[in-house]
């Protein structure tokens, strides 16, 4: 039986290298982003693999588009029974320079798009009798300048994981986090941008504040995901783990 699994922000970076590992994990796989033409390429590699993919375009934040498009998947690909929200947004500033609008886009992708996203797949999961979340915090939940509702998001998205994992675990759906470093995606080429360093230099200095010396790449984060997802990942649940070549919290 082949297992359908919807990945959000999938056009590019994490998102992306996560979908295509799941296709090659052997997972049909719903390629979810604001615009379904931006996933035209991360789909076509998957199709290009042998794999099945489903372009979808959706708000995360908005309600009804997001019933629209677990229904879409329902329908086009099967029960959603895997889910991994990646979808997010960077609004970076000091916090006295911090807009309400740098607050509520963040806040609302990450963590509204995540509970929307969850509550929609959640009675697919119920139904089935077996599911898999995964959402992506970052080690920025740690605390990070300049990052006050980045920092916030996804610091929520582990208070949210344990407790889905708590209310989902009888009906056989584990859920779990997995907390990125410093990894090469075109949102930390916005940070070093907003920054005013080069991006190689940026990588270079970061790398050297890293104990395995280099950054991560997405794959890196998709090899967690790919094991949380998994069937072999059926006892591990409420977890968060940080993919950043080093120890952290």
């Amino acid at each position: 039986m082949t297992r359908i699994a919807i990945v959000t922000g999938a056009a590019r970076g994490i998102g992306a290298a996560t979908a295509k590992q799941l296709a090659a994990d052997g997972y049909a796989v719903a390629v979810l982003d604001l615009d379904a033409e931006q996933c035209a390429d991360t789909v076509a590699a998957i199709e290009a693999s042998g794999g099945r993919a489903l372009a979808v375009g959706a708000n995360v934040a908005d309600s009804e588009a997001v019933s629209e498009a677990v229904a879409l998947v329902a329908d086009e690909l099967g029960a959603p029974t895997v889910l991994v929200n990646n979808a997010g947004i960077l609004r970076d500033n000091l916090l006295f320079k911090m807009t309400d609008g740098d607050w509520d886009a963040v806040l609302n992708v990450h963590l509204r798009g995540a509970f929307l996203m969850s509550r929609a797949v959640q009675a697919f999961q119920v139904k089935e009798g077996w599911g898999r979340i995964v959402n992506l915090s970052s080690t920025s939940a740690l605390g990070n300048r300049g990052q006050a509702n980045y920092a916030a998001a996804k610091a929520g998205m582990q208070g949210f994981t344990k407790t889905l994992a708590i209310e989902l675990g009888r009906y056989g759906v584990t859920v779990n986090a997995v907390a990125p470093g410093f990894i090469a995606t075109d949102m930390l080429r916005a940070t070093a941008d907003r920054m005013g360093v080069g991006f190689d230099d940026f990588l270079a200095g970061a790398a050297k504040e890293i104990p395995v010396a280099r950054v991560g790449q997405p794959e890196d984060v998709a090899a967690a995901v790919s094991f949380f997802c998994s069937e072999a990942a059926g006892f591990t649940s409420g977890q968060v783990l940080y993919v950043a070549g080093g120890p952290k919290a």
